[in-house]
Formats: C-alpha cells, structure tokens, sequence
C-alpha cells in the first residue's frame, strides 16, 4: 500500500458471516494493533490521517489482490471518505473499477477527519484538489468532505437527520454542499437488531414477556429496583437511560432538569459512561436522593438490557441524534420513550394522543429544561392512566423497526447507484 513517497504491507484475513458472506480484515499491527479504535483517554491518535490513508488505500488495493471487483463500495464516516476520491482520481485510469460505483453514508457529521494540508502529500494527491469546491474545508483537508463531495450517492442513517444536516444549524458548515447534493442524499432509518434485543428471547433479563404476557415486565422491573437498591413501591414510575455521557445526548439539558424531575416523585435510573464532570454529578444525585436515584458509571451489556426492560419511561433527550437505537430497543420492552424530536427519534416516536389512542411516546422539540418537563410531566399523567398506559405500551410493543425495512431502501439505493 503506497502511503507518501513510501510503501506499507498489509495482510488480509478472511471470515464469514452465516457461512455464506465473505469477510476481509485489513491487519496491520502499527497502525491497528491498539487499545483504541480512533483514540485513547479523550484523544485522537496523532497519525489519524496516515493510518486511514493506509486503510483507504488498503480497500481497493485489497479487492485489486483478490480480482474482487465490486458493483458498489460503501463506504462510512470520514475514515473512508477518500476511497470514492481514490476512484475517481488514481484509481480512474484502472478499468477493473471501470463500473465500481460509490455509496457514503454519514452517522454523525460532526466527526469530520479534518488534517493539515501537508497530509495531502501522505495521501498522494495533487495540490490542485485542495479548493473549497473540494477537499479544503476551514483551511484544511476534510476526509469527510472527500466523500460527500466525490460519491456517487450518500446516504444518512435517519429521513429527519438528512433533512438536518442541510441546515445551517446542524450543517456543521458543510449544509451548502449537501443542500447542492440533496438530490443524491437519501435518509434510511437503521434497523433494530432483534435477535438480541427482543423481551420474548431475551436471556439477560429477569423474565422474558411479550406485548401479550406482560407478567415478566414487572418482574423486570423489580429486579431492576432490586439492582439498584431502590426505596419505592412497584407502582412507582421508573425513569430509565443507558447513555454515553456527553453534550450530544442532552446530558447538561438533563442536568439542569433532574432536581424538578425528582420532585415529581419518579424512581431515575442511569448507566453510562463518559465527561468526567458528567459522571460525578450523577454519582452525587444517588447520595442526594438515596433510594430513588440509582446509578452506575461504566458500559454493562447484560445491565443495558436489564434498565431497558425495567423502566417505564426511557429517556433521550438528546442535542441531536443521527438515529439512535436505544429508543427502539425500548419500545420493544414496553419502556416508553420519551425523546426530543431530532434525527431519528423524531422519525420512531410518535406523541401519544389520549383522546384517539394513538402514539407510542412522548417527545419535546425545543431543547429547554421547561420544555423537557412539560412532556415528563404529560407521560406522568398518562402513566396514573391503567387504561390509556395499557394501549401505550401495547402501541409501543408492536411497533417494527426491524432491519427487513432498511434493506430494501438500501437495495433500492443501490440499484439507483448502478444506473446512473
């Protein structure tokens, strides 16, 4: 793999998937062989740049190796945006990818891999492509911009964050480019992967239950008062999230709402991980209110799954949010979310209507502490509501965000890639 005026060696393996798909690792220990994935303690690697060249290149050298000569490369985030830039420019003159067409989709177009312009020379590419029309972005070099400008189709991973992102106010300074683009920009909503995440067959819990045999969903609950050490009767509403602790997910929103939250008189539990500071608040909320806040610090699938079966309301109140998962995880197990209307939360939650029954959560647009607890304060109400929870919950539980969906829109795309 050629990177700068040099070459690096990579190695292949190859697995499977069902034993049917075929899967190639690119390996090389000094670039990858590392505790962290982008970074480590809160910090990119310094070589960022170089070891996603290496990685880029490595794709299509790798299918170059293999004679695998791919219909469509997808490609996500800015850690492969200079493949479809590669094909279009290196790569144009090598008729095996004569046909190779692009597909980039972005999950978070925050996280932008913007590098000093002496990385261009790294990556071996001329200089004349750093212009604002392409790879220059706040006087640096953006392989996230690589991609959305040079693939052939790009692609978020919710309808209500495409819309977003070409906004000024969530466009992280690229909205113009992709408001330029919004004729090849489609919004596919991720799918929930219920093969793990399904109350009836789901081995982590206290009791697997369904929208038909709800009885496990207390037991669920209990435990979950039990786990925490939690002072309150059953009927007592439990707040759950399990969440990064960072200022995308709300959490200073949250913060500044929590003491009013209290005083409603709700059960708050929290598993996450995070913003130092972030941690110690809420490691201070359970000894302000012992008994009815419960929180662990840390990444804990099996509990992951536990808070989620055992809540009532689920909360993400997030900044904004590409998609999100965990609201569809929890309607699935009956925990109603409660969510701002951003990105794919706005597309899966639908505000809950007492008078028609129809809904399944309860969500707030204007990312305000009096806007938060009004709509804490509306799932409360309906929460005191047998008849109107038991129609919430049932609406909740039969909704389908499987990823059969997904994938016929992502085929369609394709197919969309191919004949243009």
């Amino acid at each position: 793999v050629p990177i700068g005026s040099s070459t690096e060696k990579g190695i292949l393996f190859k697995g499977d998937l069902s034993g049917k798909v075929p899967v190639y690792l690119v390996s090389h220990d000094p670039y990858f062989d590392r505790e962290g994935i982008y970074g480590s303690g809160g910090s990119d690697f310094p070589d960022n740049a170089e070891r996603f060249i290496f990685f880029c290149r490595a794709v299509l050298e790798s299918c170059k190796a293999l004679s695998f000569l791919p219909d469509i490369i997808h490609l996500n985030d800015w850690h492969t945006g200079l493949v479809p830039l590669y094909l279009k420019t290196e790569y144009s003159r090598d008729k095996r990818f004569a046909k190779t067409r692009t597909v980039f989709s972005i999950h978070n177009l925050a996280y932008q891999g913007n590098f000093d312009i002496p990385t261009l020379n790294i990556a071996g590419l001329p200089n004349h492509l750093f212009t604002p029309d392409g790879l220059e972005f706040n006087g640096r070099f953006s392989f996230l911009k690589a991609g959305l400008v040079y693939a052939d189709l790009l692609s978020t991973v919710s309808p209500t964050y495409s819309r977003e992102i070409r906004t000024k106010e969530m466009g992280c300074g690229l909205d113009e480019l992709l408001r330029r683009r919004a004729g090849d920009l489609h919004g596919i909503l991720n799918g929930a992967d219920y093969d793990e995440w399904n109350p009836e067959s789901d081995s982590l819990i206290a009791a697997q239950f369904s929208p038909r045999k709800l009885k496990g969903k207390l037991a669920c609950k209990r435990d979950l008062i039990k786990e925490f050490s939690l002072d309150i009767d059953e009927d007592t509403a439990i707040l759950g999230m399990v969440t990064r602790l960072a200022e995308q997910k709300g959490i200073d929103l949250l913060m500044e709402s929590l003491e009013d939250i209290m005083k409603l008189g709700v059960a708050f539990v929290l598993l996450g991980t995070g913003d130092p500071d972030q941690e110690n608040f809420f490691k201070n909320a359970a000894q302000t209110w012992p008994g009815r806040c419960g929180v662990r610090i840390g990444f804990d699938e099996s509990l992951a799954h536990r808070v989620v079966a055992g809540s009532d309301l689920f909360l993400v109140p997030s900044q904004y949010e590409p998609c999100g998962l965990t609201q569809m995880y929890a309607l699935k197990y009956g925990s109603i979310p409660l969510v701002r209307a951003v990105g794919g939360l706005n597309d899966t939650v639908k505000e809950f209507h007492l008078k028609t029954g129809k809904g399944n959560g309860f969500k707030f647009r204007k990312y305000e502490k009096k806007h938060l607890l009004r709509s804490v304060r509306k799932a409360l109400s309906c929460y005191q509501s047998d008849s109107a929870w038991k129609q919430l919950r049932q609406n909740a539980m039969t909704e389908d965000f499987g990823w059969e969906r997904a994938a016929e829109k992502y085929l369609r795309m394709y197919q969309k890639a191919l004949r243009d």
